[in-house]
């Protein structure tokens, strides 16, 4: 398929798919329910977190902890007490219990505290064109709490040649604008094109397919290659392709 076939394929799968008729389904749903900033990316971030395995798991997953969080996610992260994250210790999603649960609250506690919360953070180490390397330093900032070890597997790192894929969904969520009805478009300090597409086995799959990738394991060296190939694409808005693979993957089985 040539370059301009191929475009005009993804931009109509992307229209296709890029669609509030398809949240329903899909866990982004979570932090649709909420109206306030502050409460959207935190809802974003956890449902994030927990995203991998089936879907609907995953929506009843999140649902839990906005449950957990009295359906106030900034007021409990920012002010809930001991005895109130207590109440948490027997949340399980997976791998992912009650005790990360509570590490996580308290990691994102401490970057509203000290350094006005996520947003800043990224939009200071980003890159002009990537945003992998920010993620590894916003993790650091993230852990500086005492924690145990096994919390960090849930908060993935870049720099250790993870693909970062929750991460990515994450920031797709909070940098994309808002106009289609799916992502929010709330940090405004940063571009789409700094972004990079959430690499998993669907949207990988057919990226091979069609010729965007050719490394075989979904890790941080396909990240960078599936980007190039996207940014040649649309070099201003490469990760809303991301709407077009995951789409023909899951919904098409596309081969």
């Amino acid at each position: 398929m040539k370059k301009t076939e191929l475009k005009a394929f993804l931009d109509a799968k992307t229209l296709q798919y890029q669609r509030p008729e398809f949240l329903s389904s899909d866990p982004i749903q979570i932090p649709h329910r909420f109206g306030e900033k502050s409460d959207i990316e935190i809802a974003a971030f956890l449902t994030a977190t927990i995203a991998w395995g089936n879907r609907l798991s995953i929506i009843r997953s999140a649902n839990r902890m906005m449950e957990l969080m009295d359906e106030a996610p900034y007021d409990f992260v920012t002010s809930a007490s001991e005895q109130e994250l207590k109440k948490s210790a027997h949340f399980v999603h997976r791998t992912f219990n009650g005790i990360d649960f509570i590490t996580f609250v308290k990691g994102l506690r401490h970057l509203y505290k000290n350094y006005g919360g996520m947003e800043p953070l990224f939009t200071q180490y980003a890159k002009s064109d990537d945003l992998q390397e920010a993620i590894t330093k916003v993790r650091g900032h993230f852990f500086e709490i005492p924690h145990l070890q096994r919390s960090e597997k849930h908060f993935s790192n870049p720099s250790k040649g993870s693909a970062a894929k929750r991460l990515n969904m994450f920031l797709r969520w909070m940098v994309r604008p808002s106009d289609t009805g799916v992502d929010f478009g709330l940090w405004t300090g940063l571009k789409p094109a700094q972004l990079s597409c959430p690499l998993d086995v669907h949207s990988g799959n057919v990226a091979r397919t069609l010729g965007l990738l050719s490394r075989k394991q979904n890790d941080a060296r396909a990240v960078a290659e599936l980007d190039k190939a996207l940014r040649r694409l649309d070099a201003a808005d490469p990760v809303k392709y991301d709407f077009a693979l995951f789409g023909l993957g899951v919904f098409e089985n596309f081969q």
